[in-house]
């Protein structure tokens, strides 16, 4: 962060004296206006809900230009890093800000590998849970949980602590979901195995039994690997926020990841994906292809309440670049798979056709994003739709550890405390029961 050429004047049209501010220069994107010393200088805060216009943090992992449709890992465009990298060297790199070399590789990935375990009572954890509770409700409480098992690496102010807990949730995420899911579906947990890749190993945690050996194909692990990838880290989004917010006041790695969890368990963030799937299947149960040109029409009528899930996107108003990846991993694995005439994948390319063509989604740039297409591949893999979204936080986890790390080693950084613009009561006195 530099100061910029210029600096910014606030004046009043009430005769007050003007304000100048300073503007400050990022690598790249927009200069931003320093209102830190706003308060004291003006007796005024700024107004900026949903944080819309506001910069709360400087941040050297990751940069999206909506405009462009552009996403950097530390620089690297998505679409180098999801063809020629895999998830670990992903997190690697936005750990530590470079990717590994082959030594680097090689110990990194050995480290994930060797905390990938969790403690035996986890499982006597999950029994208290009912069968049918949702994923998300269950890594809440897992995440959260860990810190009650790993007592050595809950100071987030000692850099030790905050590395061999970063380790631990990237290792130990996949074996928690695969947990939450064989739980669901009352089959027995299935282990970890060190000779596995990553991916290699969720997968097998997922779809094996004990009954035979589990044959992992490599089109549907690099799908799930691409997916994971797509996913580990996207700026100051809602559940990032949240975990910079609840990492501020101390509390430990464990818990402020716990808080991401339950943050994007919301429809309008992680559970994009799941509520995409959920529309497919509603306009199958309403007829299908056959009907789509009616569901369309109740998209384009405001008052009709029939919203278009899995398409558009709150910062990219060009089309999401991880979804023109997404895209094409689905039509890999949908061919891998046979699916190509399966009713509701065919329903779904029907309608990433119209929201192509159509004048009304085009002129809005309501373009399918990644949430439509990862939920198709998913679906076809064999998960759940309810286990989306404790996969997407599986692969965000790195990202919300990285921005933690960042945050905690930043000199400016303090505990979050929003201001607010009241609204309420002016002071007033209590009456008498009687006189109320």
């Amino acid at each position: 962060m530099k100061l910029a050429d210029n600096k910014a004047t606030l004046s009043f049209t009430n005769g007050g004296p003007s304000v100048e501010l300073p503007v400050y220069s990022g690598t790249v994107g927009p200069d931003v206006i320093d209102i830190r010393k706003l308060y004291a200088q003006t007796g005024m805060f700024t107004y900026d809900p949903g944080f819309l216009s506001t910069a709360a943090c400087q941040s050297s992992i990751t940069y999206i230009d909506g405009d462009k449709g552009e996403l950097l890992y530390r620089g690297y465009p998505i679409e180098q890093l999801a063809t020629q990298c895999d998830f670990l060297d992903t997190c690697h790199l936005l750990l530590y800000g470079e990717l590994p070399d082959a030594k680097a590789k090689e110990e990194f990935d050995r480290r994930v590998t060797m905390h990938t375990m969790v403690n035996e009572q986890m499982q006597f954890f999950l029994r208290g849970f009912r069968r049918d509770a949702h994923p998300m409700a269950v890594m809440t409480g897992l995440v959260g949980a860990l810190s009650a098992f790993y007592h050595d690496s809950t100071d987030i102010n000692n850099p030790e602590h905050r590395e061999i807990s970063a380790i631990r949730l990237i290792a130990k995420m996949p074996t928690l979901v695969a947990m939450a899911y064989k739980y669901s579906m009352g089959q027995p947990y299935i282990y970890p195995k060190n000779s596995e890749s990553y991916t290699g190993n969720f997968m097998r945690m997922m779809f094996a039994t004990p009954c035979e050996e589990y044959e992992p194909n490599e089109v549907l692990v690099r799908a799930m690997d691409r997916i994971f990838i797509l996913h580990a880290d996207h700026e100051q989004n809602a559940s990032t926020s949240t975990v910079r917010l609840c990492g501020s006041s101390g509390t430990n790695p464990f818990a402020a990841i716990a808080a991401g969890v339950a943050c994007l368990w919301g429809p309008a963030h992680g559970g994009a994906n799941e509520a995409a799937l959920n529309m497919l299947h509603d306009i199958q149960r309403n007829g299908g292809v056959e009907k789509i040109g009616e569901f369309i029409k109740q998209v384009k009528d405001k008052n009709s309440g029939v919203k278009l899930m899995g398409f558009g996107h709150r910062v990219y108003k060009n089309y999401d670049p991880r979804a023109k990846l997404m895209q094409e991993t689905c039509r890999e694995v949908l061919g891998e798979l046979g699916l190509q005439n399966d009713p509701l994948f065919k329903l779904a390319m029907a309608l990433e056709k119209i929201a192509l063509e159509d004048e009304y989604f085009v002129s809005r740039k309501l373009y399918p994003n990644v949430d439509f297409y990862s939920g198709i591949v998913q679906r076809a893999i064999g998960i759940p739709v309810s286990l989306f979204t404790a996969i997407f936080a599986l692969a965000r986890t790195v990202g919300w550890i990285a921005q933690l790390n960042e945050m905690i080693s930043d000199s400016e950084y303090k505990i979050g405390r929003p201001r607010q613009l009241y609204s309420g009561s002016a002071k007033r006195d209590v009456q008498p029961i009687g006189q109320r």
